[in-house]
């Protein structure tokens, strides 16, 4: 295992999963630094070809990530709101658009920013004690983060209302029970099962991962017409990759795959 720092954030690697820890107590919020730095680090992943995966968490056993800090906006600063929104769209479109398979482990408190964050993940693993909301319209605000836009996709229009418009608060069995997580475990196992999501993918080709991903999330703004001949182009693309000839012959040797980390 190895590690990095970064402004508000932890990186280690375990295996050929990167494992991200927000640090900013008391509530994990974003600053701007950090999100500088977690659009710098996912760049960075995405140029490793030995990293597969992406485990984000909070530190602590409270929160996940409250979002930004709202002293920042309290004297309705209008050129920092902006370089904010700026930060915050940047970041989470760069970690949506990450080549691996990304995972939240939400520990805690995901409120706001936090949940956007989480939003942006392939994937969310939610401890039992979990709370989430978008609460930005309680003080004059929105989730402008990709909140709007990923929400309704997973848990449909209605419940995004309840959440946005109402400003609704969700445990992790209603998170579960909506689609806005995955899994829910007990408290302090998020991190674990994250990691156990990560080495089922290392079991994946990562370039396999990386095309169908594009096509999963391209599904988002395209209608799936445009994209069918897509498909076919990305898995015939395949064929020149080592990866798939490693593949097809482990399989018919039946033996574990070795992937080429090309």
């Amino acid at each position: 295992m190895t590690s990095a720092n970064y402004s508000n954030l932890k990186l280690e690697t375990i295996g050929h999963t990167a494992v991200v820890t927000i640090t900013n107590p008391p509530a994990n919020t974003w600053t701007a630094d950090a999100l500088r730095d977690l659009t710098r680090l996912v760049q960075t992943l995405n140029a490793d070809s030995n990293i597969y995966s992406m485990v984000i968490t909070g530190e602590g056993e409270k929160f996940f990530c409250a979002g930004a800090d709202l002293k920042l906006f309290a004297d309705g600063d209008k050129v920092l709101a902006r370089e904010m929104a700026r930060r915050f769209g940047e970041a989470f479109e760069t970690l949506s658009g990450f080549r691996g398979v990304s995972i939240a482990a939400i520990n805690g408190y995901a409120m706001g920013g936090g949940l956007e964050c989480a939003l942006a993940c392939d994937l969310r693993i939610a401890e039992e004690h979990a709370q989430l909301a978008l609460p930005e319209a309680a003080v004059g605000l929105l989730p402008c983060a990709g909140g709007t836009q990923n929400l309704p996709r997973l848990v449909g229009e209605g419940w995004a209302k309840r959440m946005i418009l109402c400003g609704e608060r969700v445990n992790a069995e209603t998170a579960l029970r909506i689609g806005l997580v995955e899994e829910v475990v007990k408290k302090g196992g998020g991190r674990q099962r994250a990691l156990a999501l990560a080495v089922q993918v290392d079991k994946q080709s990562p370039s396999s991962v990386s095309a169908c991903k594009k096509l999963i999330q391209g599904a988002r703004a395209n209608p799936s017409a445009s994209l069918l001949p897509v498909e076919r182009e990305l898995f015939l693309d395949l064929f020149d990759t080592q990866d798939q000839r490693e593949g097809v012959n482990a399989f018919l040797q039946k033996r574990p795959a070795q992937w080429s980390n090309q």
